[in-house]
Order: C-alpha cells, then structure tokens, then sequence
C-alpha cells in the first residue's frame, strides 16, 4: 500500500510501526459554530482511510480532537454572553449530528482539549527543562531555533521565514528571544477561562495541545498523522518540533494532507458570501451526497464545489442505490435458491472490480478510481442478474457491492419509505394522543418519524411534515 508522505514528498510503502496495527491522529475542528463543508473534507477523507485499514484487516486506533477553548470560541461566548464551555459543549454535539449525517465512524477517542491540561502543563515543564522552551512575564515560547530540523515537514528555511518578515505568532513579539519563537502557554486576559500553571493562571497554545492528545491517546510514535493541508505550517510544523523534543524520538512516520476545497472555483470565504455549512446542505441533500461529491476527486486534487457537480454526485449516487434496490426486488421474488455452474462463473468475473477497487485504494486511497470499480461492478450486476437468477446469486451481488461501498462510507440500501398516507396517520395518532395528554405517545411518534426521514412542525395552520 502506497501513502504520500507530506514530509518526504512522496509516496511511500506504509509500513505499520507495530504490526497488524495503525494508530492514527486527525486534527478536528474548533467548536464555535457549525461545522462548515471545508472542515467536512477531512472527516470524510480520514474516515474513508481508516475504512479501507479496517477492510484489509488492521487494528485502527484512530484519534480526533475537538479544539475547545479558542479565541474564537471565547468571542462567541462573549457575544452570547454565556461561558466558552457552554458554546463548546453545545457545537461539538451539532458537529456529531453533522458527522452521523456523512456517516463518519466516530473516533476511538474523541479527546477535549480543556480535558487534557495537566499534560500539557507536563510537556511544556519538560521543554524548559531540556532547554527547549523559556519563561517570559507568564507566556511559555517554545525555542525554534534549537530545534535544527524545524521546517522539515513544510519544507521552509528558517532564514527565509526571518528575512520574510514572518513570525509565527504577533502577541509578545518584544518579549521572544527570536521573533520564530511560539507560544506554548500564554496569561489570561480578563473574561477568559484559565487554568493554574507554575508560570501563571492561563492556558496553552493551540499547537501543544495536539501533541499532548496524541501522545496520551496513541503513544510517543504514531503511524500517520492527518488535517487539511492548511495545517502543514506552522500547526503541524510546531507538533513536531515539540513533540520530537519532548519525546527524543520521531513524532510521526506518514503525514497526509487534504487539498483546498474551493466554491465555484473560488476560495471559501464568509467575505465572499460563497460559505456554506454541513447544516445547509443537508437541507438541500442527503448528506450521502455530500460524502460522494468528496470522494468523487483524489483526495490531494484541490476540489470544486457547485450546484452542478452536487446533482452529478446526487445521480451518479441514486444509480448505486438504484442496483441496489433492483438485485432486492428480484432477490425477493427468486424462485430459485442456489448458484448454478453459469452463475459461478459469471460471479469469478466480479474479481476484476474488486481488484481495481483495491488497487485503486492501494495507490494513495485514489477514491475517484475506487468510484469508477464500484461504476463498473453496479453495470455488470445491471446487465447480468434478472428475474431468471437464482437468490445466491442476486445476493452475493448485492453483498459485494454494500461491501465496497462501505469501505467507502457510502449506505446505498435505503430503508423502504412510508407512504404519504401512512405519515398521515401517524400524525392523526399523535394528535390523538396529546389531545389524551399522553404526550410519551406522542413523542415516539415524532422520534418514529424523525428516524424515518420526516421532519414534523407544528404550526398555527396544523402539522406540517417535510423530508429531511
């Protein structure tokens, strides 16, 4: 199996640091509001990854964090007027929804950053102990310089980032000993949650932190470490220098990074008006569809999203789901159980397509190609099974193709769906039963219907219900 490898700049034979075994980190979002469709690329991404290592069989540890204490997260907070805490708990449970829409598995550890403080205090202790990091008025800067092969993941010279003018965090600049320091710890400001440290009541930078729930979570060396590729510098440049430091050992053998996604073939911007959250487009698709228009481009290939290319994804997913449904329909009405000698042959034919499906996956998890595979496998199950096939044969097609759209995250059975009338009903048996103030009746009605798709509202006019 083939990886690109940010750090060397090509791909790689992935070799587990323990056999039989794949621990992974992922870096998850800040938690100050929905999550938007950029942030959706690596959760589906990543996920898609660990899908295809479960499929050949390893052991996935795989851990993602959720960033919750934040600049950004403590402005909104303040704008609420309610704590950081409460803004975090409240968006981390609207990512969940929105990641059970996409059909993301969750981590094995979702760990929180406000959770995991004393370890960071821990690690920033053992970096000014070996010299690595200083102590100025409160704020911990980690020392760039003594790192010598800082820069070795995004590929920058020090020199040139100091000659650019560039530094890696503007607060304290006149405090550093060199402008590329970057802050490990930093004092409170008024109105901002804090945490007591031997240097001061405040709280960590947002680079430690991931090295501190990588480590705790997964070991001092990992197999892969992943984000969208916006994080290569100085996030995971910073990861490794401290973690490298810290640990006298390499932080992570393989770093994979996701491309751009762009909107209309432009960049993403609240600015632009051209910003849109996993929540929106859930109100105008099925999630799924979102999950195969990520998958739809190789996952270094910057992406373009539009209204065309959703529909495209939203028909070319509806053909897979529409085989899908046929080899059922004529599964159920077989009359015939076993495979004859014909069949069987017929069946040594679909190992082409997992073969492809396979060696696609295999060259750096190329999904688009992996796509095609299942394209092809949906029209030979299209062209060869009708109402004369035996059910062995209908169901081991069937079989198949669940089994690689699984690897892909895909759910192309779909539940049967209630008929208009029958939502009808059940809407008059919820009146019914809060008319009878049995209103425990009434809401596993709603909850019956929510889970079936349909979305009730109760309005002046009566209720209203909608699909979701």
């Amino acid at each position: 199996m083939k990886v690109f490898n940010t750090l060397s700049r090509k791909k790689e034979e992935f070799i587990p640091v323990e056999e039989g075994k794949v621990k992974m980190y992922v870096c998850g979002p800040t938690v100050y509001n929905f999550i938007h469709i950029g942030n959706a690329r690596p959760m589906i991404v990543f996920d898609t990854v660990r899908r295809y290592f479960e499929y050949k069989g390893y052991d996935v540890n795989y851990v993602s964090n959720f960033t919750d204490v934040d600049d950004k997260i403590i402005k909104k907070a303040n704008e609420e007027g309610t704590t950081s805490d409460v803004i975090s708990k409240r968006f981390i449970e609207e990512c969940k929804k929105d990641m059970a829409g996409m059909n993301v598995k969750p981590a094995t550890k979702h760990p929180l950053a406000t959770e995991e403080i004393d370890g960071m205090i821990e690690m920033i202790q053992k970096l000014i102990d070996d010299g690595y990091a200083y102590e100025k008025n409160g704020t911990v800067y980690f020392r760039t310089r003594r790192f010598k092969e800082y820069g070795k993941l995004s590929h920058k010279n020090l020199d040139d980032l100091q000659s650019g003018g560039r530094s890696l965090l503007v607060t304290g600049e006149d405090e550093k000993e060199d402008s590329l320091d970057f802050v490990l710890w930093k004092p409170k400001k008024e109105g901002e949650p804090a945490w007591k440290s031997p240097w001061c009541d405040g709280r960590p930078g947002w680079h430690i932190e991931c090295s501190v729930m990588s480590k705790k979570y997964l070991g001092e060396q990992i197999d892969i470490h992943a984000g969208g590729e916006d994080l290569v510098f100085p996030h995971h440049e910073n990861e490794i220098a401290q973690s490298e430091a810290a640990n006298g050992k390499e932080f992570s053998k393989y770093w994979m990074h996701n491309a751009f996604l762009n909107i209309d073939n432009r960049k993403m911007s609240k600015s632009l008006g051209n910003f849109f959250t996993v929540r929106e487009i859930s109100e105008q698709y099925d999630l799924q569809v979102l999950r195969f228009f990520m998958l739809s481009a190789h996952y270094r290939s910057p992406l373009n999203f539009s209204a065309d290319l959703m529909e495209a994804s939203k028909n070319g997913l509806e053909r897979i789901v529409t085989a899908v449904a046929n080899l059922k329909h004529l599964s159920g009405a077989a009359t015939v159980e076993t495979m004859t000698e014909e069949e069987k042959a017929a069946f040594e034919k679909t190992n082409e397509f997992v073969a492809g499906f396979e060696a696609a996956m295999e060259d750096d998890f190329n999904t688009a190609d992996a796509v095609s595979s299942v394209f092809e496998l949906v029209k030979y199950a299209n062209t060869t099974a009708s109402a004369a096939n035996s059910k062995e044969y209908l169901d081991s097609l069937l079989a198949l193709i669940v089994k690689l759209t699984d690897v892909l995250g895909l759910i192309v059975e779909k539940e049967e769906e209630l008929l208009a009338e029958d939502i009808e009903k059940l809407i008059e048996e919820r009146q019914a039963a809060r008319k009878a103030k049995n209103f425990q009746r009434a809401d596993e009605i709603r909850n019956e219907l929510l889970e079936k798709g349909i979305i009730l509202e109760d309005t002046r006019e009566g209720v209203k219900w909608r699909k979701a």
